[in-house]
């Protein structure tokens, strides 16, 4: 399934760059940052401009491209550590949700469900897919942008709750020169790993110059897979995982490159081509169990192999230009993003035999029980195309007007494939070689906005910003999901739709059946939804000094509606956010102090679900509020600087949240069919994932030791306790994440071109638990059935890394 390249052979063509690349001629390195300019200025374009951090009436965090290294960054969850009002969930590399300031309902990310609350760019273009954001690979970044809450005019459908940037180093004609590093690294309890890197910057002509990246990562295992064994209760079978047991298996490797190219058409126009692309291979599981086969933290017991391979390139090209003395900027791009991944599915099959006999439906030809074990071999295509046109007039006018348009169209192929080895021809999915359930399924979102913000000097103090922007989105979609009509005469390829759109139970012979996405069996969902809508954003600034202001926002963001795959559900609409704060931004001498207090309403919420047959469904059934206060503070005095930050977020359901919906949340009203409606969660519910309070805090004192340079930094994350589940019956089954507390420190010396570093993350071992969940319903798969599971069902625990040491070396050039 992986196909992947010799680990020895990448790694050795890689090393072989980067020893020539460390052996060429000595260059005076040319500093990305002026000497004499303030190494704590960040420069963002937040506002789709470029401005000073400082300057900008928005809750921000940045974190620059030196910081980045010192923090030990490398992938999407080092960066989250450091954003107080981020959250992210994942199960594993490729695989993350991002939060912001608690904006999260517990959803699951499934292919067919909402789409992300939050927006991430890189550069320009917005790269998170239907199930969520790419783990790039972070090096040679200028800086990573957090903006919180909804920006309501400039980011648009995928930004509801805020939006990551992740702005890349731009070609540079000034000169040639370039860095190339190395890292070895250890996990605790595992696995060695090493990371290879580095860049040229290449001028080509006065006005144009090239830049090429390279990556290459080996992460080393930390979770053992142990043996196990299970017998199935309908019929005796016994299954073992003894050709799987494995310690440190699951291993990860990333490979990737970026070339860009900027040129300068004249004085007033520029170009700036790029292409990046990045391959990510795990293996194992990045979650430890809890349920009776184990004993030991850092372990699972899986009976089928687990893995992904994670590839996908991205091309983009933006234009910047001047008509008059205004600024034009007209960008766009492509991605193309393929994920293979194969799961173990045995729990659902074990729990569910055990409940309810499910083993006696799985038989082969000859009638004979086979074994019910379950695995899934998953192929997921995205397709991603973007444009953007926005004319900016001058910056430093009294009245200031920036605007355009954008549109974008993202499709998801989506191929899972449930797999139950040597099943009988009749219970077989059509077209399949031994699958009980096939999903194949195309879905398209497409958006289309014009925004437009103005913004009006009053006085020398004092500004007002007002805009619009108009949205219009319309999503699809269409294939099969379900079983073969010899195995359910209900679901499946038994509701597949005729040419006329009605439902049939079987195949009437001579009857056409439309097949809409190829390699599926037949179409038994085809649906699509529509809307338009305003969103608004309304800000005043004063500016108390030069290095002081305040502001106030009110400001709306949105997530478009989407398809319920179910035929007897409807599509569910957009939800909305609006946005209520008071900011301030200050700078007293080497003193920087931020902050900002909101609440924000989370209307009509998109709140996802695992229903009958385990078919995610998704309801417009919540209204939420949030309240909170974040801050940052830093500090800096000769060699010692010291930066903190923190956020807390009071979240709840203000209105009870009902199994089937209706306008009045009223959960005695039965359903459209009348079916029994019920309390799913009580208003007053805390909103899952997110802590009420996360902090961090980074110290560093740089000093001379001899004729180098020397550091020490210490940094300390917190996250608060969270609920896993907004439902307090399934919570009260997977239990509460509890707190963690992690500790970093690194030590390291430079002199001209060469960097020498030692450092250690998470220096205590804490096993941090970032998500949990179950192969099935929580009530089948996370209760205990028989003596083989004492501790009550199966639950998986996705976890922070453990402790990594490691040192790394870098040269400049």
């Amino acid at each position: 399934m992986r196909q992947m390249q010799s680990k020895s052979k990448v790694r050795t063509t890689l090393s072989m760059l980067l020893a020539s690349t460390g052996l060429s001629i000595a260059m005076p390195a040319l500093a990305q940052d002026a000497a004499d300019e303030d190494s704590d200025v960040i420069v963002v374009t937040a506002a789709k401009r470029e401005q000073n951090l400082q300057d900008v009436p928005i809750a921000i965090n940045a974190i620059g491209n030196e910081k980045l290294d010192q923090l030990q960054v490398s992938e999407l969850q080092d960066v989250v550590k450091f954003l107080p009002s981020v959250t992210i969930q994942q199960g594993g590399p490729g695989f993350a949700q991002v939060y912001f300031r608690g904006v999260a309902s517990g959803e699951n990310a499934n292919h067919s469900a909402s789409l992300p609350t939050v927006g991430t760019y890189l550069d320009e273009m917005p790269i998170t897919t239907i199930q969520g954001a790419l783990d790039l690979h972070a090096y040679d970044l200028a800086r990573v942008e957090a903006l919180a809450g909804p920006q309501g005019t400039l980011y648009g459908a995928s930004s509801m709750a805020g939006t990551l940037k992740l702005v890349t180093n731009a070609p540079d004609p000034s000169g040639f020169y370039g860095s190339a590093g190395v890292e070895i690294n250890n996990v605790a309890h595992g696995d060695f790993g090493a990371i290879y890197e580095g860049f040229l910057n290449v001028p080509i002509s006065e006005g144009a110059a090239a830049r090429l990246v390279g990556w290459y990562r080996d992460d080393g295992g930390y979770i053992d897979n142990i043996f196990g064994a299970r017998t199935y209760a309908s019929s005796g079978i016994t299954q073992n995982n003894g050709a799987l047991v494995e310690k440190n298996y699951n291993d990860a490797e990333t490979y990737g490159a970026r070339l860009a190219l900027g040129i300068d058409l004249d004085d007033n126009w520029t170009i700036k081509p790029t292409v990046m692309g990045q391959v990510q291979n795990t293996e194992g599981s990045y979650s430890q169990e809890r349920s009776g086969q184990t004993n030991d933290e850092l372990q699972v017991v899986q009976y089928n192999p687990e893995g992904s391979r994670d590839k996908w390139i991205q091309a983009a090209l933006t234009i910047e230009g001047k008509i008059g003395n205004w600024d034009l900027t007209v960008t766009g791009g492509h991605l193309r993003r393929k994920t293979e991944t194969a799961s173990d599915y045995s729990d659902y099959a074990y729990f569910y035999d055990a409940l309810a006999g499910y083993g006696n439906y799985f038989y082969d030809n000859a009638g004979n029980l086979v074994n019910p074990n379950q695995y899934i071999q998953g192929i997921d295509r995205y397709k991603k195309t973007f444009g953007e046109l926005r004319i900016a007039s001058p910056a430093d006018a009294p009245l200031r007007f920036i605007g355009g348009l954008f549109y974008q169209r993202q499709s998801h192929n989506i191929e899972q494939n449930y797999i139950i080895d040597n099943i009988a021809d009749a219970i077989t999915v059509t077209g399949t070689d031994s699958n009980i359930w096939l999903t194949k399924q195309l879905r398209i979102d497409r958006d289309y906005a014009a925004f437009g913000e103005m913004t009006y000097d009053i006085t020398d103090k004092l500004s007002l910003t007002g805009g619009l922007r108009y949205y219009k989105f319309d999503n699809s979609l269409q294939g099969f999901f379900g079983f073969s009509d010899g195995y359910s005469s209900r679901t499946g390829e038994a509701a597949c739709l005729n040419t006329d759109g009605t439902t049939r139970r079987a195949n009437p012979a001579g009857t056409p059946v439309p097949i809409i996405v190829a390699g599926s069996p037949c179409t038994n969902v085809d649906k699509s939804t529509s809307d338009n809508g305003f969103i608004h954003k309304l800000n005043a600034t004063y500016k108390l000094s030069d290095d002081a202001l305040v502001y106030a926002t009110w400001s709306r963001g949105f997530r478009p509606g989407g398809i319920n795959r179910r035929g007897t559900l409807p599509p569910y609409g957009s939800d909305k956010l609006d946005n209520y704060e008071l900011g301030w931004k200050t700078t007293f001498g080497a003193f920087r102090w931020n902050g900002a207090v909101y609440q924000e309403d989370w209307n009509n919420i998109q709140l996802s679900f695992l229903g009958a047959n385990g078919l995610t469904e998704i309801r417009n059934a919540g209204i939420a509020r949030i309240r909170g206060v974040e801050m940052d503070v830093g500090y800096r005095a000769g060699g010692f600087s010291i930066n903190a930050g923190f956020s807390y977020n009071d979240a709840e359901i203000r209105r009870d949240f009902c199994r089937i919906a209706n306008p009045t949340f009223d959960c005695t009203l039965p359903g459209p069919a009348g079916e029994v409606n019920a309390v799913l969660a009580p208003a007053g519910s805390r909103l899952p994932v997110t802590a009420k309070l996360k902090g961090n805090a980074i110290a560093r004192y740089e000093f001379p030791i001899s004729d180098w340079d020397g550091h020490v930094q210490f940094a300390v994350n917190h996250i608060g306790s969270r609920r896993s589940d907004l439902r307090p019956a399934q919570n009260t089954l997977k239990g509460n994440l509890g707190a963690y507390t992690t500790v970093d420190f690194s030590f390291g010396i430079k002199k001209d071109q060469w960097d020498i570093e030692a450092f250690a993350t998470n220096l205590f071992d804490e096993r941090g638990i970032v998500n949990t969940g179950v192969q099935c319903l929580e009530t089948v798969c996370g209760t205990g059935v028989t003596p083989a599971t004492p501790t009550g069902g199966a639950f998986y625990d996705t976890i922070i890394k453990p402790r990594i040491i490691g040192i790394k070396f870098s040269r400049d050039f």
